[in-house]
């Protein structure tokens, strides 16, 4: 039954995100500074989802829930990757929206190629380094003989809890990281949607009115899901996060969030 729901949902998540990338590529018209964040951020999401959900799925059907120590370094930084990518992806699309409803006659020359394209570039790097540094601390920890995670993926917190050395440095730069990449990108997006709404409500018009609401009213609900359960879980973690309420609020970043933004988003 499980195998079953957890396919379905992934298999909605991989297709939904897929079909926005193609149309992306192939519908000449969708060639904008806005699609083109969209279509990396399906491509982020489905890879997101695809490195925790393949493994669980096939854990699930083998009924052996075990993951290699090189498996399981590699899920980490694969996660941080696709996590780190779709924080910043979404601060891109939030600025989009608000400098074409606020600067509309600017917008061509602030959002331009160039600027999307240099942007785009920098978050992969930006967060492809942070992954590494990340896996590379956890890789030089040693661990004691009883290696059970008590999460459905390989996550960094969990695994950090198993060590038998000193993970001061590595939480230390959790929590500097998580600031940044995730507090900052949040306050951001909350700051251009407010700039959004305070703008809109200037013009007279219902209808344009009930649109940016409507709009906004969805995008905000999914941002504030997808960094509603991450904060409480890493920023503010407590005893008890990490055990089936843990998991449950994990599997609404990493399952729920992916299987609903091409939804939200565009569809």
């Amino acid at each position: 039954l499980f195998f079953a729901l957890f396919l379905i949902m992934y298999l909605t998540t991989f297709l939904g995100n897929l079909l926005i990338v193609v149309l992306v590529q192939l519908d000449s018209h969708l060639h904008t500074p806005m699609y083109l964040f969209l279509s990396n951020l399906s491509f982020s999401d489905l890879c997101f989802s695809s490195v925790t959900m393949l493994k669980l799925l096939q854990n699930i059907q083998s009924q052996v829930p075990s993951i290699s120590y090189a498996g399981c370094l590699t899920q980490i930084f694969f996660f941080l990757l696709f996590g780190y990518l779709g924080n910043f992806l979404l601060v891109a699309m939030a600025y989009d929206r608000y400098v074409a409803i606020c600067f509309p006659l600017h917008y061509t020359n602030i959002m331009s190629h160039k600027l999307c394209t240099c942007l785009l570039l920098v978050f992969w790097i930006m967060t492809s380094s942070h992954a590494m540094m990340h896996t590379l601390l956890a890789a030089r920890l040693s661990f004691c003989e009883n290696n059970v995670l008590l999460n459905f993926f390989c996550d960094l917190f969990v695994l950090l809890k198993l060590a038998c050395s000193d993970t001061y440095v590595n939480e230390l730069m959790i929590h500097i990281m998580g600031v940044i990449i995730i507090v900052i990108p949040f306050v951001l997006i909350v700051i251009s949607y407010a700039k959004i709404i305070s703008s809109i409500l200037k013009v007279p018009s219902t209808q344009s009115i009930h649109k940016v609401f409507s709009t906004c009213g969805s995008h905000l609900s999914v941002v504030s899901l997808f960094y509603g359960t991450i904060i409480g879980l890493y920023l503010c973690p407590s005893g008890d996060n990490f055990s089936l309420k843990g998991s449950a609020m994990a599997m609404m970043y990493t399952v729920v969030t992916p299987m609903l933004n091409p939804f939200i988003y565009s569809l």
